[in-house]
């Protein structure tokens, strides 16, 4: 299995633990082999130094070759005097020297398995603490304590599954953070729904009153009371439509359908839909750029974004004047600048335009906070980048979509 390296480490030592008394035991026999050899040949040769001088005549040759000699013939020389040729060595110090050697080689046995088994043992406890620890830690994750911190730098299976466990608690952590950031900001999205629909509707129902409870108002009050209640009542419709873009959003339950599109096209169907409030205005738009530009994004809804921009670059425009809007694109990203000469925003409220239902200082009555919120979101969502700066002379909106 990938990555036991603490099981790999342990089989590491018991096979330099066995090795090192196998080498240990093999030194110890060799030795012994040597002192048995050693003492046997100082008999030999005892014994050959005896027989040259006491039987002259018996040569050095004669001597090498009984030595050399391979004859299994039986003699119970030996027997006489109670030397069992079988079992026990002639030479006394070579038995001695077996015991003593014997002795040796089962302590070194010995005290190979108990370190065997110390470091068994020890593999064992290490083993059955971090078990322990894993499950103390769940524990505490099942009663939602989540900032407990158990990561281990080293590389063993159990220690890896700790990282696993901790990294499933930084992430159970973080969803239970969004999941009550994003309650705050339900509850906070419902406040500001619940504000911005409470004016108009009420607005209504005053206007509606006056209506039903005079039925002689002249012609022109009348007029203005249908007229105030339609304007409302779109405001309302716009509202609720944005609720619901941005809703599906949130959600993740719009298919886009992305195309490589051309900027014209883009600017050219925002500019028909805003047109009518550019009548009204007499705000003439002028549109220049490169008519090749494209960017790869869901038409529709990119349009839905230019238009929302527009629109804020209306509200803050004055009569009577333009609103440029040019365009280009390189081999990084493609850009389009929206340039208002209105009364600009306010500094202070120039790092919150984009958040929803937020009204600056300059927002003209009939603005709801929500236009510039979903127009950020829609570029974000097809890779692009949308900033803002002003001053008195006018607001400039960029807007870069990279390849």
């Amino acid at each position: 299995m990938k990555n036991k390296v603490e099981l790999k480490k342990f089989t590491f030592r018991i096979l330099s633990i066995l090795i090192f008394t196998l080498i240990l035991f093999l030194i110890v026999n060799i030795y012994e082999y040597r002192k048995y050899t050693e003492n046997f040949n100082k008999k030999i040769n005892s014994i050959v130094d005896t027989l040259q001088n006491k039987y002259p005549n018996l040569t050095e040759k004669e001597i090498i070759d009984i030595l050399n000699s391979d004859s299994d013939k039986e003699s119970n020389i030996l027997k006489k005097y109670g030397m069992n040729l079988t079992n026990k060595s002639i030479i006394v110090n070579n038995d001695k020297l077996h015991y003593k050697y014997l002795i040796l080689n089962i302590c070194i046995l010995l005290l190979g398995f108990l370190i065997l088994i110390s470091l068994f043992m020890l593999y064992i406890k290490k083993r059955n603490k971090n078990i322990a620890d894993i499950t103390k830690y769940i524990e505490e994750l099942n009663k939602r304590n989540y900032s407990l911190k158990i990561d281990s730098n080293t590389e063993d299976e159990l220690s890896i599954l700790k990282n696993e466990i901790y990294k499933t608690t930084v992430m159970l952590k973080e969803t239970r953070d969004i999941s009550i950031q994003d309650k705050n900001n339900l509850k906070k999205s419902l406040e500001d729904i619940s504000h911005q629909l409470k004016t108009p509707i009420t607005s209504i129902l005053v206007m509606l009153d006056n209506l039903i409870d005079d039925p002689n108002m002249n012609k022109k009050t009348r007029e203005d009371f249908v007229r105030d209640i339609k304007r409302n009542v779109t405001n309302i419709n716009f509202l609720i439509q944005s609720i619901l873009k941005l809703s599906k959003f949130d959600s993740n339950t719009i298919n886009f359908i992305k195309e490589k599109k051309l900027i014209k096209d883009i600017l050219d169907k925002a500019n028909k839909n805003i047109s009518t409030l550019c009548d009204l205005k007499n705000i003439k738009i002028n549109i220049n750029g490169d008519n090749k530009a494209t960017i790869t994004c869901d038409f529709m809804w990119q349009v839905e974004a230019i238009t929302n921009i527009i629109k804020n670059c209306l509200e803050h425009s004055s009569l009577n004047s333009k609103i440029d809007i040019s365009y280009k694109q390189n081999n990084a990203y493609s850009i389009i600048i929206i340039q208002d000469y209105g009364d600009g925003i306010e500094k202070q409220d120039l790092s919150h335009i984009f958040e929803r239902f937020y009204k600056g200082k300059n927002s003209s009555k009939d603005s709801i906070g929500i236009g510039l919120a979903l127009a950020k979101t829609i570029i974000e969502n097809d890779n692009g980048v949308i900033n803002v700066e002003s001053d008195k002379t006018g607001t400039k909106f960029i807007i870069k979509y990279f390849n």
